[in-house]
């Protein structure tokens, strides 16, 4: 019985054998010539799959697979040899016709004579279990060359049993797993695994970000433990975020396949595979079967001055609202990124004042070693002459979209040295806790600079003995954002002066959840309620705007709107429009809110019929299934009807992601003693002031003061030119996104998607005494670029699909007041102007000769303007006010 089995076991071990060769991996006979026929063929879209709307190429061949060696010791053990002969390269859309880049041409002119050389010269492949244990080919061929014959080779790793592995071929160090059914294997390759070195950044904030998919699938047909068949198939899809018509695909495949096997040569004898490789050809050598890096030869390009000459008056001051602007500033940065540093400094030195400030603004948008080395050198932060290029440089470093250590480390550098205008040392004080947040998103909280930063910031908020730099470390730290600041931020917010308090408790505001604890929650409800000290009405209502927006628990709401009646009269409108508009909106907190309104006590006529102008109003831009932009205004006015505070947002969501795209905030104060009228409790002293203060795109901009003072304000009353005050300006590259990816063909593709804008905000209040009325305005102006760029190159052809979309818009808030009786008469006015939204799509294929195809389309619209609602009595009160006052109106700008 016992005999039965081993002989059992033998013809199960035998019949496998037969099937499978004895390998695990595939097999070659031996004397044997193995001709197959090979393609590779990839082209792009954006993504819709119609292959006649496609653009890109198939290189087509035949090739000689020979068996040299096998081990003594094992037949998992061989070397192999791979030709490639008889190439061709033709449009994969046959449509193509007349307009084909190859029509006429033989491979040799489309290749080039000494790469197609190269190709065709055979490499080797020693295969172990059926991965590749080594790659041999010649010296200094052409590195796009040899990835193509990478690409092949490739394709002959496999194994012929399921299972999950690693493995390193063309596209890396890859996860994979094999699914063997019979005579058919599927490989399935984990793209997002590979670990290949290629340069690449992103926006860390996903509403600004790219999301990419990539697949690989592999099939093999096996017969007699060779293939008969191979079909591989590699997708690339991205898309951005926000704007989803800013998208592409590339679609890669490889097809193998055996066509006859012919008598070869003798298998070459020895036992170590280094002798035969010399015996075949003493100049093989082992090379990495990874992919390399190449890069084509720009024929014809421009250079970086010859480019910048191009573009120049397109960044002209009075350019800066059309989108031509943002689009010679994106191409400039691209270029900016493969220049050197005396390059760089050439033109900033050549070029004159009133193009400076964006020529800066490309500079630092480069974020390259070479330009930061550049612009350092260029700008003098102990002189007071260049203040306005200073200025522009250290916000292109706050809206940098992926700063790096070194750009932080020479900020703090400066911080430490001297300055020519205080002005500036806040700022870069500011950016620094700006460039701390993003390091801390990108996984950089633990680098040195970093580390530093945080110590400066927290030291500076401790030690600091003057008003103006704890304001400035309190700034930083609403940019930085990090947790250990936290309770600094509640000594400051409960214990602080008025505009010290304000600035720590709006601080907090910005910070995550997670963050608002119950301890955090109990000095805001301390703050809120006074239970310690009296605290002005922008300090109360910020504490409460932030326990409302964070979990807030039945009692912290239930006590809330009991305050609203036992409050300054402006304030309990306030609150009450905070309260309503929770519930109007469907916040967060809505549902606490109508929990404790089933209380008669809380809820009642007297409670809700509190009258006011102050009002607070939430509502929607735009609105999909995939995102939202929003915006809101919630506006604060003194008892004796003066502008107090206006806070306008703009954010935009998309799944759980927030983008905060704009604040801008105007204050006021102690402008009682000006219409003779009594200040509210906690404000008799407070010194003449207004002042405005921006957030753009989570990034807090240094505040700009209107005046400070009551001698400041009669000064700028009577020399009022009339002219608003800009808060920032100038070119921001916004959306940035490289990636370069090897595909398992062999080929190169490129992502670049960038998005920049031109912008312009500017701010202004107006009050007349005459007739007791005060407007402030706030005007956002902007032109906006997205573009992206998908290219696949070989070196000798190369295939692109550019998309892009831009557009100029403007939106004003106009708030205007008049306090010559009670309830004022207010009028809040926000508007969007008609917009001209031009979608672009371009698709080109370019011989390395220069000849090519290229395929345009365009398609404009127009947004229509409208006026977006602000508080309910709105349309009853602008009628009221709409009237101007005559020209003789003793008015002015601040």
């Amino acid at each position: 019985m016992i005999l039965l089995v081993v002989l059992f076991l033998c013809f199960i071990s035998s019949y496998s054998a037969s099937v499978k060769g004895h390998t695990t991996g595939l097999s070659l006979n031996n004397e044997r010539l193995y001709k197959l026929t090979y393609s590779t063929e990839v082209f792009l879209d954006r993504g819709k799959g119609k292959l006649q709307d496609s653009v890109g190429y198939r290189v087509s061949s035949n090739v000689d697979v020979i068996l040299l060696w096998r081990s003594p010791d094992g037949d998992d053990d061989q070397l192999i040899q791979i030709m490639i002969k008889d190439v061709n390269v033709e449009n994969v859309n046959q449509q193509r016709g007349e307009k084909s880049i190859f029509k006429g041409k033989k491979p040799p002119q489309i290749i080039r004579k000494e790469n197609l050389e190269a190709l065709q010269r055979p490499v080797l492949l020693h295969l172990i279990h059926g991965k590749v244990k080594e790659f041999y080919s010649y010296q200094n061929e052409p590195t796009a060359i040899e990835n193509l014959k990478r690409g092949l080779a490739s394709l002959f790793q496999m194994q012929l049993s399921s299972g999950t592995t690693n493995e390193v071929d063309i596209s890396g160090d890859c996860k994979v797993t094999y699914q063997a059914h019979q005579d058919k294997v599927t490989k399935i390759k984990a793209l997002d695994s590979c670990k290949i070195e290629r340069s690449g950044f992103t926006t860390p904030n996903q509403v600004l970000g790219v999301t990419s998919k990539a697949t690989s699938v592999t099939t093999y047909k096996i017969e007699d433990s060779f293939i008969v068949a191979v079909l591989a198939e590699e997708i690339r899809a991205l898309q951005l975020n926000f704007l989803q018509t800013i998208a592409g695909k590339i679609v890669s495949k490889q097809k193998l396949e055996l066509k006859t096997t012919e008598a070869g040569p003798r298998l070459l004898p020895g036992k170590q595979v280094a002798a035969i490789i010399k015996a075949v050809d003493s100049k093989y050598v082992a090379i990495p079967i990874m992919g390399q890096v190449f890069q084509s030869e720009c024929k014809g390009c421009l250079s970086l001055s010859e480019h910048w000459q191009s573009i120049r008056t397109h960044l002209q001051p009075d350019n800066l609202s059309k989108a031509e602007a943002v689009r010679s500033f994106l191409t400039f940065v691209q270029h900016l990124r493969t220049a050197k540093k005396e390059e760089i400094l050439q033109i900033l030195k050549a070029e004159k004042k009133e193009v400076l400030p964006q020529l800066v603004d490309a500079v630092t948008s480069a974020q390259t070693s070479d330009s930061l080395d550049a612009i350092l050198d260029f700008l003098d932060f102990k002189s007071d002459s260049s203040i306005i290029l200073q200025e522009r440089f250290l916000y292109a470093c706050g809206f940098a979209s992926h700063p790096d250590e070194e750009l932080l480390r020479a900020l703090i550098s400066k911080f430490k040295g001297s300055f020519g205008s205080n002005d500036i040392r806040e700022t870069v004080m500011i950016i620094i806790g700006a460039l701390v947040r993003k390091l801390c998103q990108n996984e950089g909280c633990k680098l040195k600079a970093v580390v530093e930063a945080k110590k400066l910031i927290l030291g500076g908020l401790e030690k600091a003995e003057k008003k103006e730099d704890t304001m400035m470390y309190l700034l930083a730290l609403k940019n930085a954002l990090f947790p250990e600041g936290i309770p600094l931020l509640l000594k400051y917010a409960e214990a602080g002066e008025g505009p010290v308090s304000h600035l720590a408790t709006t601080t907090l505001q910005r910070y995550g959840a997670p963050f608002i604890t119950n301890e955090v929650k109990k000095t805001l409800n301390r703050i809120y309620h006074q239970n310690r000290k009296v605290h002005e009405k922008t300090v109360r209502t910020t504490a409460a705007a932030v326990i409302l927006n964070n979990n807030p628990s039945y009692m912290e709401v239930k006590n809330i709107l009991l305050s609203i009646g036992e409050l300054p009269k402006e304030m309990n409108k306030y609150m009450l429009s905070i309260i309503q508009d929770i519930l109007r909106f469907e916040m967060p907190a809505s549902k606490m809110v109508r929990r404790v309104l089933k209380e008669m006590i809380a809820h009642n006529y007297d409670r809700f019929a509190k009258t006011g102008s102050s009002s607070a109003y939430t509502g929607y831009i735009e609105r999909s299934p995939h995102s939202a932009s929003t915006y809101s205004l919630d506006i604060l006015y003194s008892g004796s009807g003066i502008l107090r505070r206006s806070n306008l947002n703009i954010f935009q969501y998309l799944g759980e992601a927030a983008l905060h795209g704009s604040q801008v905030v105007i204050e006021a104060q102690g402008l009682e003693a000006l219409i003779a009228a009594t200040p509210d409790e906690g404000e008799e002293n407070l010194d003449s002031y207004a002042g405005m203060s921006a957030i753009l795109f989570d990034v807090q901009l240094r505040p700009v003061t209107f005046f400070s003072g009551y001698s400041d304000l009669m000064s700028k009353m009577l020399s009022a030119s009339g002219d608003p005050v800009s808060v920032v300006k100038g070119l921001i590259l916004l959306i940035d996104h490289s990636q370069e990816l090897q595909l398992q063909s062999g080929l190169k593709a490129n992502i670049e998607v960038q998005g920049g804008l031109a912008i312009d905000i500017s701010g202004s209040m107006e009050f007349s005494l005459w007739y007791r009325e005060s407007k402030t305005r706030v005007k956002n102006r902007v032109a906006v670029v997205i573009s992206g760029d998908i290219t696949v190159d070989s070196a000798f052809v190369k295939a692109g699909l550019e998309i892009s979309a831009e557009t100029e818009a403007g939106l004003e808030f106009i708030s205007t007041v008049q306090f010559s009786q009670y309830p004022f008469l207010v009028c809040l006015q926000m508007d969007r102007d008609a917009a001209p939204y031009r979608q672009f799509e371009t698709k080109y294929e370019r011989l390395s000769t220069g000849r090519g195809y290229v395929s345009r389309k365009r398609k404009e619209s127009l947004i229509a303007g409208s006026e977006f609602p602000l508080h309910q009595e709105n349309s009853e009160m602008c009628k009221a006010v709409f009237a101007p006052p005559p020209e003789s109106s003793s008015s002015g700008w601040f």
